[in-house]
């Protein structure tokens, strides 16, 4: 998983004259003009995929999924291929054949990820088939293009698929024996992964010991979701089942993504059912209108004492 460098906020630019101090931001932030860039200040924008088909499959590609890809169509109905990341974490690149892929794990990041993956696309763009994508400074330099938001269709679907190893950077071209010893190379790091059919954005991964994991980026708003969580654990409806651990949650780029502890000899095909049946009892919990109990807020206080932010 690419990791961000530091993030400096960028410089706020040149206030515009004849802006309504309650009206949007022309950053595209969602926030009023005088709480972002009139502040004095960009503030982070902290879901920047919302909007976006797939929103939590987003986060989990970038952040959780080692090799993995998803079609993308722009307004203007070029075909684009997601990746999760790209050979040297390049942010796009554009194929002899004129196919564009957009790698959504980069070195570094500004206070907008919507907005550096949207400069990358949009130099990808106009840039010729077979040459170099150069979309200037991205990341903590800040990013001057558009926001994803603004370039591709919110219509279209967001399908994902998890590839065994990064042979997908490949395609249609004929590599040279340096090129595929660092394609080994890359391959090597790649932890087990695979995405559960029919649940969302829930991956199963396997590292090098004796459990796995299932991390499930959920797209609803967090406290609601605490509370549903916090509901299925004081009724002791919060496991998956047997010999399985509710291990905590991080938050990643505004959503929260509840983790929870396997058995490793069980491989992701068998948590399929036990999924299903959670995402049931947890849909259940999310219609509940009634305040909390004194050991359902308990149980809320413990899954909040071991949620992270990572983004």
């Amino acid at each position: 998983m690419a990791r961000s460098a530091t993030r400096k906020r960028p410089a706020a630019p040149a206030a515009e004259s004849g802006v309504n101090p309650k009206a949007p931001c022309p950053c595209g932030s969602g926030r009023r003009y005088k709480h972002c860039h009139g502040s004095g200040y960009a503030p982070p924008v902290t879901r920047p995929f919302e909007g976006l088909p797939g929103e939590p499959h987003w986060v989990a590609l970038r952040e959780l999924v080692p090799a993995a890809t998803a079609p993308l169509r722009t307004a203007d109905g070029r075909d684009v291929t997601l990746a999760s990341v790209l050979p040297g974490g390049a942010p796009a690149l554009v194929r002899a054949n004129g196919e564009i892929l957009l790698g959504v794990q980069l070195h570094a990041s500004s206070d907008d990820v919507s907005r550096d993956l949207g400069t990358a696309l949009a130099a990808a763009l106009d840039a010729p088939a077979g040459a170099p994508v150069d979309p200037g400074p991205v990341g903590g330099a800040g990013s001057s293009g558009p926001r994803l938001q603004e370039l591709l269709d919110l219509d279209a679907p967001f399908e994902v698929t998890v590839h065994p190893d990064f042979g997908f950077w490949l395609e249609g071209i004929e590599p040279s024996a340096a090129v595929r010893a660092g394609l080994e190379q890359a391959n090597q790091a790649i932890l087990p992964t695979e995405l559960l059919p029919g649940v969302g954005a829930a991956y199963w991964v396997r590292p090098s010991g004796e459990r796995a994991h299932l991390r499930w980026v959920r797209p609803e708003p967090e406290e609601r979701l605490l509370d549903a969580l916090a509901r299925l654990s004081a009724s002791e409806q919060l496991l998956l089942g047997e010999d399985t651990r509710y291990a905590g949650a991080f938050r990643a780029h505004g959503l929260v993504v509840p983790v929870w502890d396997l058995p490793a000899g069980t491989p992701a095909a068998g948590w399929v059912d036990a999924a299903a049946g959670f995402q049931a009892r947890l849909e259940q919990a999310l219609a509940a209108g009634d305040p909390l109990t004194p050991d359902e807020r308990r149980a809320r206080a413990g899954l909040l004492s071991r949620q992270i932010t990572l983004r």
